[in-house]
């Protein structure tokens, strides 16, 4: 989860087949004819109760208060203490991912994704830090399609075609970790396929290039590089950052070409790499639970994020979940 945004929608249903055939009339006769049918844009669905922790488990500072104690100049390098436990939490993330991940399939709503997920975290006595984050009301985001971030799970119901993010981010042993990744449900288009796999792979390319003693702008050239290959455009306003003992220590993690944001590298240094690629344009709106942000052109987003560690070397994913989940 990036600074600020959020999500409740509602589709529209649309026939089962993204290809379905239909008759057009021509002439005396009839000629069978393929077209291309999509959900109509997502709109908010119905709120569902807001989950339960148990409260044995460790809350953040902020949940559930108006301010918000980060980015007041926390340190953006970690000590090994603090690495040590961040790798454990953000395994528990993303093995939160991976098994809400699993679940995507035509027919399912987006609040129970957020249930397998919530209670995976729980589970294993992690908070999950979307959870009371500026008055965010569920454990994930879960966005679709035109969605660029920070949907709020509610009833509304995966469809076969659909692109599906999951947002996960875990807090236990006084850290963060964070990962989301882009889900295909059903029978998706090559042209929306190929956006998921594009955006994953601009994703570990940057990762591939972050390396001490770097500029932290490196990260964005590399995705912007690489997405402007197939016309695709990389969102701006929504960003990676620093994550430690707080969600968002201030560092800021651009994901598109700019000199803006020269910090340096280093040995230490815990942040997030989280790109948005669209298909159409940047234009978006916000919808009125102020969380939710939906393209304006209804054109589909893809995102990836992992959580990483500078080392002295390279660096190392700390949201890689276990094989055997």
């Amino acid at each position: 989860m990036m600074p600020r945004g959020g999500a409740r929608r509602k589709a529209l249903p649309v026939p089962d087949s993204p290809t379905a055939p239909v008759r057009l009339p021509r002439g005396r006769g009839t000629s069978m004819v393929t077209m291309s049918t999509l959900r109509a844009p997502l709109v908010p669905g119905e709120p569902t109760p807001i989950r339960k922790v148990p409260a044995h488990i460790e809350r953040p500072e902020y949940v559930w208060k108006d301010e918000v104690l980060e980015a007041i100049g926390e340190p953006y390098v970690q000590t090994p203490e603090v690495i040590e436990a961040m790798r454990k939490t953000s395994r528990i993330a993303a093995n939160a991912l991976k098994v809400a991940g699993a679940a995507v399939a035509p027919g399912v709503t987006t609040d129970e994704i957020d249930r397998i997920a919530h209670e995976y975290m729980c589970d294993h006595g992690a908070y999950p830090s979307d959870l009371g984050y500026r008055g965010f009301t569920k454990s994930v985001c879960v966005s679709l399609n035109e969605i660029v971030c920070h949907g709020i799970p509610d009833t509304t119901v995966i469809q076969d075609g659909d692109i599906v993010n999951i947002d996960v981010t875990a807090y236990k042993h006084g850290v963060h970790g964070d990962c989301n990744a882009t889900f295909l449900s059903g029978n998706v288009s090559e042209e929306h396929r190929l956006l998921v796999e594009r955006t994953e792979e601009a994703l570990m390319r940057s990762i591939r290039a972050a390396k001490p003693g770097r500029e932290i702008n490196i990260i964005g050239r590399v995705i912007e590089s690489y997405a402007k290959r197939f016309g695709y455009n990389v969102v701006r306003d929504f960003t990676g950052h620093g994550i430690g003992p707080t969600f968002h220590n201030g560092l800021i993690v651009l994901h598109y070409d700019s000199t803006q944001y020269r910090d340096l590298l280093v040995p230490g240094m815990t942040l997030t790499i989280e790109p948005m690629i669209n298909l159409g344009s940047l234009d978006y709106e916000i919808w009125d639970d102020g969380w939710t942000v939906q393209n304006k052109d209804r054109k589909f987003t893809a995102q990836f994020e992992h959580t990483i560690v500078i080392t002295e070397d390279g660096n190392e994913i700390l949201t890689l979940p276990d094989e055997n989940i």
